[in-house]
């Protein structure tokens, strides 16, 4: 948990060590093999993941279709944002991909932290904004880039996704099928 805060640029001041051990205290302990659901489309989110080793993914059914639309690796907070802020079921799941040891916090054990520590709402705010920027550049990505060029702004920006996710959920959430990914590669290959 301290190295996830550690990664936020939010200065805590004089309430760090006060925060982290209300914070530590409110955490549980997890531990998941992969193919885990956290969330399940159709739940309501009442907790927020933070991911201590492992990978998940956030993805959702189309037409019997499991289609991927986010990964998250150490040191990053995951949850549904909209459930958790709307208390209506999620639109996505929330499952590992590998063996993953995480935290959680329940959303009201946070909302009591926020309202102690005002630091807090701005780190949740930084998640936001950070998660925010991610999705506009993947919207952005898939007007204006070919599913080929996705692929290599993966490979230079997140080899973390190659090297560690199944290649059927990379194409999942390059858009294209698994046998067009493998074109793609072999391409590239050359």
């Amino acid at each position: 948990m301290i190295d996830f805060l550690n990664s936020l640029s939010i200065e805590l001041k004089g309430d760090r060590q006060i925060l982290l051990e209300k914070f530590n205290s409110c955490l549980t302990a997890l531990k998941v093999d992969s193919k885990t659901f956290l969330l399940r489309e159709g739940e309501v989110a009442k907790k927020i993941f933070f991911i201590k080793k492992g990978c998940l993914r956030m993805g959702f059914y189309q037409d019997d279709r499991d289609i991927t639309f986010q990964f998250f690796f150490e040191n990053e907070a995951v949850s549904s944002i909209n459930s958790l802020r709307s208390k209506q079921p999620s639109q996505f799941f929330i499952e590992s991909i590998e063996p993953t040891e995480l935290q959680y916090i329940k959303v009201k054990d946070f909302q009591n932290l926020a309202d102690e520590f005002p630091r807090m709402k701005e780190m949740f705010q930084e998640i936001l904004i950070k998660r925010f920027s991610r999705y506009a550049q993947l919207f952005l990505s898939f007007i204006k880039d070919t599913p080929t060029q996705r692929y290599i702004d993966l490979l230079n920006n997140q080899p973390k996704i190659i090297q560690r996710v199944p290649q059927h959920y990379i194409a999942s959430f390059l858009g294209i099928t698994p046998v067009s990914l493998s074109r793609i590669r072999k391409r590239l290959q050359k």
